[in-house]
């Protein structure tokens, strides 16, 4: 039975055309919010969207792009066009260079990976801060990941960016709390469930990487869009009204 604990709220979710964000944005529906599903690919997105119209929800996607900002203004602009309000940001949206040694990273790659996680973080306060400070308040759950707290070789400025966006959500929690704006991080282990999963394997995803990667996670398994959807609902509802500038990991005991 759900509690409804998002009930007239109103939810921006990046990168929620699949894994962890079409799957935060599904349990935010369920608990009443009104969703604003973004993407980059517009007919998974889209489809996303349209399924939880069909379960009795609300939804309605917007295309966009979270490294420009144009297009992350558009994302908000799509919210309050829709709906009338934004209460809630989920930078979900990221992005990742193959496993590969630090010095074998291109510039190129480089520069996408602290576009998509960083400057993506950056560009969301920019628009939504001033929105959230005129309506007296707001939340933001960035996700970051646990190879920003134990980083491992391999994925080295991929670490780097999470690793940035985790102080970047303190400072911004530190900075905005005044406003009532409160930040919080999400950092998920592993999951063969999202997109990314080929490229931090290596380039295939074989039965040998998954038990390389399940050997260090102490609780046997690996996460689950559920698991890091139901610590982005704890932060994003009312039940976590004085918890700010925390982050929480979803890892199995993996940071340990």
């Amino acid at each position: 039975m759900e509690t409804r604990r998002l009930e007239n709220k109103v939810a921006l979710v990046t990168g929620a055309a699949s894994g962890f964000g079409r799957g935060i944005a599904e349990r935010f529906a369920r608990e009443g919010c009104s969703v604003v599903i973004n993407d980059i690919a517009r007919e998974s997105g889209a489809a996303v969207a349209a399924g939880i119209r069909a379960a009795g929800g609300v939804a309605h996607f917007a295309f966009g792009d979270v490294s420009k900002s144009n297009e992350v203004r558009g994302m908000l602009d799509a919210a309050l066009s829709q709906f009338g309000k934004l209460d809630i940001v989920v930078n979900n949206a990221g992005w990742t260079h193959r496993n590969k040694p630090f010095v074998e990273v291109g510039e190129a790659e480089f520069d996408k990976v602290y576009a998509v996680n960083v400057k993506s973080v950056y560009l969301s306060a920019l628009h939504v801060v001033p929105v959230f400070r005129k309506r007296g308040g707001g939340c933001f759950v960035n996700i970051a990941s646990t190879a920003g707290v134990r980083p491992r070789p391999g994925l080295t400025v991929y670490n780097s960016s999470k690793g940035a966006v985790i102080v970047m959500s303190r400072s911004m929690a530190a900075e905005f709390g005044p406003d009532r704006i409160r930040v919080n991080c999400v950092n998920p282990v592993f999951s063969p469930d999202t997109g990314l999963s080929a490229e931090f394997a290596g380039g295939a995803l074989t039965d040998e990487a998954k038990k390389r990667f399940l050997t260090t996670i102490p609780l046997g398994r690996f996460s689950t869009p559920l698991d890091v959807a139901n610590a982005c609902l704890y932060l994003a509802c009312d039940e976590a009204a004085f918890v700010s500038g925390v982050c929480i990991e979803v890892d199995g005991a993996r940071s340990v």
